[in-house]
């Protein structure tokens, strides 16, 4: 999460030549000009070490001493809906100096650079010091990181390759996670897991190198091996205007009044699913259901022709303005108990396999003329899908400028960095505020390859 980190000084420095940091990471979006750190060490202006992604969504290992030493791939990273595992590996002893500093990203080395310099031979780095080494944050309170984070290992006195981390998927070809064993850890190793909620900075490699955890940080349900559903920012309507935070949960109008729309990272063809949004803050405007993501997100959901396929509710405020439903308007206030105000939570239950959509405020599910659905039997649902063909995502619009926005809760038992308060029944490993209706699942890559 923003503005939380991990930190640890070791009491004793270890091998400041040779080691290994291994990540499991997905990106939130394209950070500021500061860039986003992912791991670092700060001494002070002439002895520090950063591993970063730039404004120009590229990674780079960067030391510096008096003079500056990093390698800075091609590569770009514009996928905020995936998961990537990140691998750099030091060794400055070695003769040949392209092979001291080392990048791998899902197994594959890195060889093309936009800035390559190299450390002189023998250097003594930053990393495995007697200096703070921090995870997400760099210096003393900048360049925050904002995503996601699994299985984060520093390996001592070794320059080790992919393959102690991850492994090619005999079937699928694809890069996939491999839980480290029988590694030499070294004085500083660490292995964290983020297993335990109550102490994400615990350390498994077996050398108690634990870390401290600073700020609000959460643990998450979203892992390389099941990952959530997110708003996309690569996917939205309008450029700029719409930020994003909590991992790409939390979505924002930064720019006044304005239609800005966006998607979630999966979509679904059939199918039951079921997810939550909360309302942030009662003064904006928004709206938010589902869309194909076949459709345009170029479009004014406010106008008084809604886009076809789309399906959903319009707030005003505290009140429901209209629901959308594939080009026609209903007024919704007085079926609805007179609007939805901040703090409630709407429930979206999709079943691809009916093309019905059920919308509930606050766990009660109701049509347009305000009768309590029916989900088991079918009846009373709140829309009928005109046409099933296609890939249907969560859409979000922003109208007004609201830093509080809307959060989205795919399963994960948070809207922003509030844990629920009351976990609802029927979440099949999943997290939700209220009941899941029987047999709908959270959008996540597990149950899509389950049930969609």
């Amino acid at each position: 999460m923003a503005n939380s980190y991990l930190s640890r000084t070791p009491s004793s420095a270890g091998n400041r030549q040779k080691w290994t940091w291994s990540a499991w990471v997905k990106f939130s979006q394209t950070p500021g000009a500061a860039g986003a750190t992912l791991f670092s060490a700060y001494a002070h202006g002439n002895d520090n070490f950063n591993i970063n992604l730039g404004d120009t969504n590229q990674i780079s290992m960067r030391f510096y001493n008096g003079t500056e030493y990093q390698l800075v791939p091609n590569r770009r990273f514009r996928d905020f809906s995936a998961w990537y595992h990140l691998v750099f590996a030091v060794d400055t002893t070695l003769a040949t100096a392209a092979d001291r500093f080392k990048i791998y990203v899902n197994g594959v080395r890195e060889t093309s650079f936009s800035n390559e310099d190299q450390p002189t031979q023998n250097l003594q780095m930053t990393i495995n010091d007697t200096t703070t080494m921090q995870i997400g944050r760099y210096s003393t309170g900048s360049n925050f990181f904002d995503g996601y984070m699994s299985h984060v290992s520093l390996v001592d006195g070794q320059a080790l390759t992919p393959t102690s981390f991850g492994e090619t998927d005999s079937t699928s070809g694809i890069w996939k996670f491999k839980s480290p064993s029988g590694l030499s850890w070294g004085t500083n190793g660490v292995h964290l897991k983020f297993e335990n909620s109550g102490n994400l900075g615990l350390d498994s490699s077996g050398q108690t190198n634990n870390f401290t955890v600073n700020g609000n940080l959460k643990q998450a349900l979203d892992t390389p091996t099941n990952n959530h559903a997110t708003f996309n920012p690569i996917d939205k309507g309008k450029a700029g205007a719409m930020n994003f935070a909590n991992g790409n949960t939390t979505t924002m109008n930064t720019s006044g009044f304005g239609d800005y729309g966006v998607r979630s990272s999966l979509g679904v063809t059939k199918g039951k699913w079921y997810w939550e949004v909360k309302i942030g803050s009662n003064t904006s405007q928004n709206a938010f259901g589902i869309l194909p993501m076949e459709d345009t997100l170029i479009f004014d959901m406010y106008g008084s022709t809604p886009e076809a396929h789309l399906y959903g509710l319009q707030r005003s405020s505290s009140s429901v303005t209209n629901f959308f439903g594939n080009t026609t308007f209903t007024s919704g206030n007085s079926a609805w108990g007179g609007g939805i105000t901040s703090s409630d939570v709407v429930g979206f239950a999709l079943d691809m396999d009916n093309g019905k959509l059920y919308i509930s405020k606050n766990g009660t599910f109701k049509d347009l003329s305000g009768n309590t659905s029916n989900i088991g039997s079918g009846t009373y649902p709140t829309f009928t899908i005109a046409d099933t063909n296609f890939t249907y995502a969560l859409y979000v619009e922003m109208r007004t400028n609201d830093d509080n926005g809307l959060h989205i809760n795919m399963g994960n038992g948070f809207f922003g960095t509030t844990a629920i308060s009351s976990a609802g029944s029927n979440g099949n490993g999943s997290l939700f505020e209220y009941d899941v209706p029987s047999g709908f699942y959270a959008l996540n890559t597990k149950n899509l390859n389950t049930y969609g």
